[in-house]
């Protein structure tokens, strides 16, 4: 990447800077929480131990249960070919960039205490579940990351080239220990250690299905030692915590990546594995239905309940649209800007800061934003804008990954062409990078600000009373119990996701032929 990237000349010098810009602004919200929590007497209480288990449990349950269930799911996809099988694949990944509080109110209108599930265990004359508490949390998290646990598994199998089946097939070897669990092997690490770190940081599903003290993560006790108790030393010393958790789980994830080593064959990757010994056709249409009906149940739950709460929607529907509005089309311009120039940039220093964001928790470098604010001015005053920047960093990794693949692509293949026509610097950049990466970029931006269309967490510590978003309108309605309203905000909140998302990626794909 980096050699690609060198006759791009001075462009690799505002990537350099932005990378330094990135590690500094973390690196100055870390220094401001470490030093208000060297100042606070005292360590941790016995609560906040309870909260640093209780994040480890449900963060290690969810990773398991996600990675788990998605390994059938994933092998039944991968050996089964059927009409719309493309169009449920991209279904499935549906709650991945679904706002988290709206998938909240989809699992309350099926698992909740007048939900479907538990509807239909009273027509039985079964005792209710409860969907609060671990066994929520973990539902919850489940949801969210079975579809990524689906692609990235289903990714490996796919990447088993068909030389490699059929020579297990003449050789009377079994494929499952020949192809199948070696490849396990090297994508299920990877795959465990990203849904843990993404449900080791999660807010929103803990704060609205948590259910209590004994079902409070780090990251709900930070929020709760600034709104609610305002000690600022407890919340530093929570943030520093789960700061130090992160970066030390994200260092083992980088360490423990191993590459699939099934070697290369003739492009026919992908083949159905469904030859080896008659597998129940049934047992994969089982697996197949029962995580579609998990996964799309809820949003359609959520649409036919938003439909009826739309005649009661909030007075202030409009001015939290266009602050939602406003907060990801920032995020999203500023993620892929920076994503952009670190990929122009290249190399390790490159790569490290793209993915630096990972390591951090969003509401805890939010408490070192905090904490720094705090004395100059009124941080509520500035919730917006620390939310679009926070927003930002948090979609980076994603956005860089996708637009670095393109610009190392778009340099291996025209780096000789464009040298010899003289195409350097600026030049370069106008001329040959970007018409061709109008389609990557188009996507990034879009799941930039679908992602930060839907977010809580960071609004939700700074948001005084009058900069309520879309999703801090609707978790207040549901804590005020108004759930025919909250409904019909989720819907809103949904529509405007789908349509920032469909607006930069249309926007990118137009005429980007080129």
């Amino acid at each position: 990447m980096a050699r690609g990237a060198e006759p791009l000349g001075r462009i690799r010098a505002p990537g350099l800077a932005l990378a330094l810009a990135i590690a500094g602004f973390l690196g100055a919200s870390v220094w401001a929480v470490a030093a208000k929590a060297a100042g606070r007497p005292g360590f941790l209480t016995a609560a906040d131990w309870a909260a640093l288990r209780f994040t480890l449990i449900q963060a290690a349950l969810s990773a398991a249960l996600s990675v788990g269930l998605a390994i059938p799911v994933a092998r039944a996809l991968a050996r089964r070919r059927f009409v719309g099988r493309s169009a449920l694949i991209t279904l499935l990944g549906a709650p991945f960039i679904l706002p988290v509080i709206v998938a909240v109110l989809g699992l309350i209108a099926v698992f909740g205490r007048s939900g479907l599930l538990n509807e239909l265990l009273a027509l039985v004359h079964l005792p209710k579940i409860s969907i609060y508490g671990l066994a929520g949390v973990v539902l919850g998290h489940v949801f969210l990351n079975l579809p990524l646990g689906i692609r990235l598994i289903l990714q490996g199998w796919q990447a088993i080239p068909s030389e490699r089946v059929r020579l297990a097939v003449e050789l009377e070897g079994s494929r499952w220990r020949l192809l199948e669990w070696p490849m396990l092997r090297s994508v299920l690490p990877g795959a465990l250690f990203a849904v843990f770190l993404i449900c080791l940081t999660s807010f929103t599903v803990a704060l609205t299905l948590g259910g209590g003290p004994k079902a409070t993560t780090l990251e709900l006790a930070i929020y709760q030692a600034v709104r609610f108790d305002f000690d600022l030393g407890k919340a530093a010393q929570l943030a520093l915590l789960q700061l130090a958790l992160g970066a030390v789980f994200a260092a083992v994830a980088y360490r423990g990546g191993a590459a699939l080593g099934m070697g290369s064959g003739l492009d026919r990757q992908g083949i159905s594995l469904a030859l080896q010994g008659r597998p129940s056709i049934f047992t994969d249409t089982l697996w197949i239905g029962l995580a579609a009906a998990f996964l799309i149940l809820p949003l359609v739950m959520v649409v036919a309940k938003g439909l009826g709460g739309l005649n009661d929607l909030p007075s202030g529907i409009g001015m939290a649209i266009l602050r939602s509005v406003l907060v990801a089309l920032a995020a999203a311009i500023l993620s892929v800007a920076l994503a952009l120039a670190l990929a122009l940039r290249g190399g390790a220093i490159a790569m490290l800061a793209g993915s630096l964001p990972l390591a951090t928790s969003a509401l805890a470098v939010g408490t070192g934003v905090f904490l720094m604010l705090h004395g100059l001015i009124n941080p509520t005053r500035a919730a917006l804008p620390v939310t679009a920047a926070l927003n930002a960093l948090v979609g980076l990794p994603f956005v860089f990954r996708g637009i670095s693949s393109a610009v190392e692509e778009i340099e291996a293949n025209y780096r000789r062409l464009a040298a010899s026509l003289g195409l350097f610097g600026w030049a370069r950049l106008r001329l040959l990078i970007l018409p061709r990466l109008r389609r990557p970029l188009g996507f990034a931006a879009g799941l930039a600000a679908a992602m930060s269309v839907g977010d809580l967490g960071v609004i939700l510590l700074f948001s005084g009373g009058d900069q309520e978003t879309l999703p801090l309108m609707m978790y207040r309605l549901m804590g005020a119990y108004r759930m025919d309203a909250a409904a019909g905000v989720a819907l809103v909140l949904v529509m405007v996701s789908l349509w920032l998302f469909w607006l930069f990626d249309r926007g990118g794909r137009a005429d980007a032929d080129a």
